[in-house]
């Protein structure tokens, strides 16, 4: 079996997934077997409220590895811990949390294994 070489740019994702009243979107590529997005969450952006209503799930249930590129976002586990990252962290979420953005800025984030369904009606 021989691997083919794949290439795709930013700005000609697979499938765009918009948030709930405009607040933000995840766009979503498939390369081989791995789906990966581009996430972009506006001010007052937050999972419970935005993404929730499409998920229909109490709480997030997707785990996410990856990297915020800027902005600020804190995620807290059903469990009640919680971590605030920045740009340049380099995160993983489990499963069972919500999360929202901090301050006036956009946060941007690049996920590497919670797309596939994330935002996504079920």
């Amino acid at each position: 079996m021989s691997a083919t070489l794949e290439k795709k740019t930013l700005d000609k994702p697979d499938e765009v997934r918009p948030f709930k009243d405009g607040k933000g979107k995840v766009a979503v590529f498939t390369l081989g077997n791995h789906t990966m997005g581009r996430g972009e969450f506006e001010p007052g952006w937050r999972w419970s409220l935005h993404v929730k209503p499409i998920a229909g799930t109490d709480s997030c249930q997707a785990a996410h590895t990856g990297i915020i590129l800027e902005g600020r976002m804190v995620v807290k586990m059903d469990g009640g811990s919680e971590v605030e990252y920045g740009p340049g962290d380099v995160f993983y979420m489990p499963p069972g949390h919500d999360a929202w953005v901090v301050g006036d800025q956009r946060c941007v984030l690049f996920d590497v294994t919670g797309v596939a369904k994330y935002a996504k009606p079920q």
